[in-house]
């Protein structure tokens, strides 16, 4: 059965007790699960862990830093979780623009859904998307609902809506439902953000079992058709679809074979399909990332004993947060970029780029 939570921000609400916030899955019944809805405030998030989320820079902030300082520069420290991990027990703690992100009304009465919107990149965009004046559905998986419940905290009072629809990407018949229930909660559909992924290193090919390679597929591929067809016909001239590819397009690692595939197959997806819908008004494009700290890197997207070493191969000598790369999901959603369609932008540190 698939949970399905409604958030209203609300920031003229009163602030709930701490009692009153571990009763907060209380409520509305739905036929597919339960429907919430709860003020929310504005106050800064924390760790699953206890620790302070880091401070990055935010897009409307104009202190000139070196970027190759900017962010935890390594070696990080070997850490395992099981897949599809929690963002909320990764150290260091990525950055996802908690702290930094200022909107400027850029998405103002748009209506958007972003799968694996929990953390990582989906995350870092979901709150930027917010900030910018969106309402937003996020899908993810029934496990990692603590830190789809942490992001509802961060955003208490950000005004707009916060749709949470977990569920499994790899059912088509979730899919579409997933599109009519996100239609439905914010009232239409502006943008969708198909970034939900999977990444399982394996050394082999011999190794790479069929049922892998079948789950990489459907979540990172399959997932996106599926949901595209659901959601074109509730987009309207001016719609946005940006899926996230991959530097693993265009320089993949021999570890990564099956999800390199994945992301390459996302990049013809995308300029294909701009083509066809460019005379209807609606714009397709892609985000490239390269080494992004994120729980698919400590659950089995990295080889543990790399992992200390994770993004330091890039020209800044870092590896990426996904604060750094939620200004490119608001600027190819927004109208400022009316003429990007089948484009690949990419934020990867240098390299790895067509």
């Amino acid at each position: 059965m698939n949970l399905h939570l409604l958030q209203q921000l609300d920031p003229a609400a009163p602030r709930p007790d701490s009692q009153s916030r571990r009763n907060f899955m209380g409520a509305l019944a739905s036929g597919v699960g339960a429907a919430l809805a709860a003020p929310l405030l504005a106050e800064g998030a924390e760790s699953g862990d206890g620790g302070a989320r880091p401070a990055g820079l935010g897009p409307t902030q104009s202190v000139k830093q070196n970027p190759a300082e900017q962010y935890f520069r390594g070696p990080f420290k070997k850490q395992s979780q099981p897949w599809p991990g929690l963002a909320g027990k990764m150290s260091p703690l990525p950055d996802h623009g908690e702290k930094s992100y200022q909107g400027s009304g850029r998405l103002r009465g748009r209506k958007a859904l972003i799968t694996g919107g929990d953390s990582g990149i989906g995350r870092a965009t979901a709150i930027a998307f917010v900030r910018e004046g969106a309402d937003v559905a996020i899908n993810y998986l029934p496990a990692e609902e603590p830190d789809a419940k942490e992001l509802v905290d961060l955003l208490r009072g950000e005004g707009g809506k916060l749709v949470l629809l977990p569920g499994d990407l790899r059912e088509e018949d979730f899919c579409r439902k997933l599109v009519g229930d996100a239609v439905r909660e914010l009232g239409g559909l502006d943008i969708l953000v198909n970034n939900a992924a999977r990444q399982q290193a394996v050394e082999s090919i011999l190794d790479l079992t069929s049922e892998a390679f079948d789950a990489t597929w459907k979540t990172n591929f399959y997932a996106i058709f599926w949901l595209t067809k659901a959601a074109l016909p509730h987009l309207q001239p001016g719609a946005s679809i940006i899926n996230t590819a991959s530097e693993q397009a265009y320089d993949p690692s021999p570890h990564l074979l099956d999800y390199a595939a994945t992301k390459a197959a996302i990049v013809s997806f995308t300029k294909s399909l701009s083509q066809q819908l460019g005379a209807r008004g609606i714009r397709v494009n892609a985000v490239a990332p390269g080494p992004v700290w994120t729980p698919l890197q400590v659950s089995g997207g990295q080889p543990q004993d790399e992992l200390p070493e994770f993004g330091q191969k890039t020209s800044l000598k870092r590896a990426g947060q996904p604060a750094e790369l939620a200004p490119l999901f608001v600027l190819l959603a927004s109208q400022e970029a009316s003429f990007a369609t089948g484009q690949v932008h990419g934020a990867s540190g240098g390299g790895g780029q067509p």
